[in-house]
Formats: structure tokens, sequence, C-alpha cells
């Protein structure tokens, strides 16, 4: 069983070196999306430089990368009786893959589309409560990070609650909701500052190139 967690382990996290915003730059732009703006890997700052239809193909490649890890790490765990605790391990690592891509010098996202993506898989009723607070902080603040810290928040105790009686899956959940809180602390900062910057659906700022 050791070996079958090592390949679970190892598969995701490789997984998640695939990360959808600096792919998806190099495609339509030839570049490198951590040359621009926040420097960072992810979703928000890919839509901030390029907008368009490539914001889609970055949330289908992370999406999928991510249900692909979940779904492995539960059919592999499940022979055992682990399936739940597989599916969960696959997230974790695919997470830790893309916040950590060794591929990319160990600097990619962080990890927000990817929780919520392992969400969809391991608690759909999760899914929706994370969108639901993210919206709802965004329509209100225009604040991508403080919709995103929220469900991180939301994650974090949605299974501490409800999984309790699941320890190694209550601990999986927790923590991917911890590290994407973790991933976002100079966000925070910001945020307590006043500094942080909004973000328009409509009308980009093109500045940020």
């Amino acid at each position: 069983m050791w070996s079958a967690l090592l390949v679970i382990a190892l598969s995701a996290y490789m997984l998640g070196n695939i990360n959808g915003a600096f792919c998806v730059s190099q495609l339509v732009a030839g570049e490198d999306v951590r040359k621009h703006g926040s420097g960072n890997a992810g979703l928000t700052n890919f839509f901030r430089n390029y907008g368009g239809w490539g914001t889609a193909m970055v949330v289908a490649v992370d999406v999928a990368k991510t249900v692909l890890a979940c779904y492995v790490g539960k059919l592999i765990l499940k022979p055992f009786g682990f399936g739940m605790e597989g599916a969960m391990l696959g997230a974790v690592a695919v997470t830790l893959g893309h916040d950590f891509p060794a591929l990319l010098g160990f600097k990619g996202g962080k990890g927000i589309l990817c929780g919520w993506s392992a969400a969809l898989v391991l608690d759909w009723r999760l899914s929706i409560a994370m969108l639901a607070v993210f919206l709802v902080a965004f329509a209100l603040t225009r604040y991508v990070s403080l919709g995103s810290l929220l469900g991180a928040v939301t994650c974090a105790i949605w299974f501490a609650v409800f999984y309790h009686d699941v320890p190694w899956f209550m601990a999986g959940g927790v923590c991917l909701g911890v590290l994407a809180i973790w991933m976002h602390k100079s966000n925070i900062v910001r945020l307590v500052k006043g500094t942080e910057s909004k973000v328009h659906l409509i009308h980009r700022d093109l500045n940020k190139k």
C-alpha cells in the first residue's frame, strides 16, 4: 500500500506542475505570465494581463489536472478500502505541485482553483458553498483575493465540521484550506493596508502588463 501512496503522490504532484496560466501564456503570447503583474502563475494574474478566451483555457487545464489527480488517487486506493483518502491525497499533492512546481522553479500559482476543483470530486456541496462565498465577496468588493481567502476558510471549516470522524480525510481538507490562506499572505497584508488591486471583468487594467 505504501507504494500505491507514493505513486498517487508523485503522479498528482507532477500533474500539478502542468500550470494552466504558464502553459497558456506561452501558447497565446510566447511568454511567461510570471514576468507580468504580480509575478504569479495564477488565473487572476493571467486574466489581468491577457484576458480573453485564454482565461477559459487556463481554467480548463487546472480543473482537468486536479479532477484527474483526485480520480486516479481514488481508483488506486479504492481496492484497499480508502477511496476517499486516495482522492484527498491526489488533491493535496496536485495542489502542492501547482503551488510549488519543480519544473517551474517552485514558483507557481496559489491553488484556489485547484482547491475548488478538488471540492467538485471530494464533496460537490462544498464546491457550491465555496463558489457562492467567492461570488458574493467579489461582487461586493471586487477583490478576487478576498473572495479566494473566504473560499479557503470555507473549505477548512467545512472539512473540520463535516468530516471530523474521518481523520485523514478531514486533515487533508483542512490542509487544502490552510495552504491556500498561506499562499495569500501577501494579499492579506495589502488588504489590511488598503493597497490590494481590484479586478474589473469588463475594463481590465492594461497597465498591469
